[in-house]
């Protein structure tokens, strides 16, 4: 009986003993240390781009397209010759100019024999006065009709020039809407072509009325002028993506805000030495801000949860807490602009991609600078 009392005790000790739990294991996370850092954002633009000059060439009488010196997309100089119209009735008419001015001299001629002879009788008292004075007045009639005839002349003259067009500028035509033979006139509806001219362009793009007042805040100037110069140079993104080569410059905004779209139009400047942008074509305006001594963490140390942006913090514990962030509008390329909730010195983790409870305790592991921030300063 003693013996079989002794095994149930034991057999009960063992039971009721329970076994301990095994610690768990504190895995190790990259950190890093934030550092104020100087930043360049880029903000981008939508721009339409058009020629320092778009010259519509109209002709300025009727008649029909007798010859077309030029093509589409050739390049011209002020003065060269591209088109002729014909118009015959304006050679006729410098003709009949022509012709009145010689009968006008010489009537003017006659008049002026008819005042010296007239003025040796007045002498000789074998007239009157008034014959002198009545010749007199003929001649100033006849010198009259000279100066009209000669204007009537250059006015024809004038009018047949016309019937050559020549390019008013250095450019690059356009479009041909019109062939040989077509009949055009001053009141045509679409213009013979366009001449373009792109060895500059300007592209203008908008800003919203938030954005004009971040921009009126962080240049310094009492005058629109002053802080357009204080602008570092701009970048224009082509329609494939890439970089055009040549740096713009912007160089005015629009004195007011557009009522119907809310935004106000600025124009930036870029020399297109190779023709390479043409009237006509849209791209994007890319606006460096400058920052200086800036809070920039990297993308993927973010996590978002219903629009909000956090991060975790680690304690001097090794402790993690959630931490809610602000952050810029813009990026720093895979970098955002902390606004608030974190500062200088503090500890983060650096990939945010599994989630970590409050409280939870790792091991840091911390990241070199450079292998944060890569290029940043």
């Amino acid at each position: 009986m003693a013996i079989v009392a002794s095994i149930i005790l034991y057999s009960c000790g063992n039971i009721s003993q329970p076994e301990t739990a095994a610690a768990p294991e504190v895995q190790a996370y990259p950190v890093f240390k934030l550092a104020a850092k100087d930043a360049t954002l880029a903000t981008d633009y939508p721009a339409n781009l058009q020629g320092i000059q778009n010259i519509e060439i109209r002709p300025k009488i009727d008649g029909f397209i007798e010859a077309i010196y030029i093509d589409e997309g050739a390049t011209v100089k002020k003065g060269q010759l591209l088109f002729r119209i014909r118009a015959p009735q304006y050679q006729q008419d410098l003709n009949t100019a022509a012709a009145a001015i010689n009968s006008a001299e010489a009537d003017l001629n006659v008049a002026e024999l008819q005042v010296q002879k007239t003025r040796t009788l007045v002498e000789k008292d074998i007239i009157s006065k008034f014959e002198l004075q009545s010749a007199e007045n003929n001649l100033k009639v006849r010198k009259s009709a000279l100066a009209q005839a000669q204007a009537n002349y250059a006015n024809a003259k004038t009018n047949l020039g016309y019937t050559t067009i020549t390019s008013p500028v250095n450019g690059m035509v356009g479009a041909l809407p019109y062939k040989l033979g077509s009949l055009v006139g001053s009141t045509t509806p679409m213009p013979l072509t366009t001449i373009s001219n792109i060895s500059k362009v300007y592209a203008y793009f908008s800003m919203n009325e938030k954005q004009l007042l971040e921009f009126s805040k962080q240049y310094l100037g009492s005058t629109i002028e002053e802080k357009l110069n204080q602008l570092p140079p701009v970048d224009l993104i082509l329609s494939d993506g890439t970089t055009y080569p040549e740096k713009g410059k912007v160089e005015t905004i629009s004195g007011f805000i557009n009522s119907q779209t809310g935004t106000a139009s600025f124009r930036a400047s870029f020399p297109n030495p190779l023709a390479l942008i043409r009237s006509g074509g849209s791209a994007l305006v890319r606006m460096p801000v400058f920052l200086k001594n800036a809070v920039v963490i990297p993308q993927k140390s973010t996590y978002e949860l219903q629009g909000k942006h956090f991060v975790y913090l680690v304690q001097d514990s090794g402790k993690v807490t959630s931490t809610e962030i602000g952050i810029m509008d813009k990026s720093v390329g895979q970098y955002y602009v902390v606004t608030g909730g974190l500062k200088p010195g503090e500890t983060l983790v650096l990939e945010s991609a599994a989630p970590l409870p409050d409280g939870t305790r790792i091991k840091p592991d911390l990241q070199p600078e450079d292998k944060v921030y890569g290029n940043l300063k």
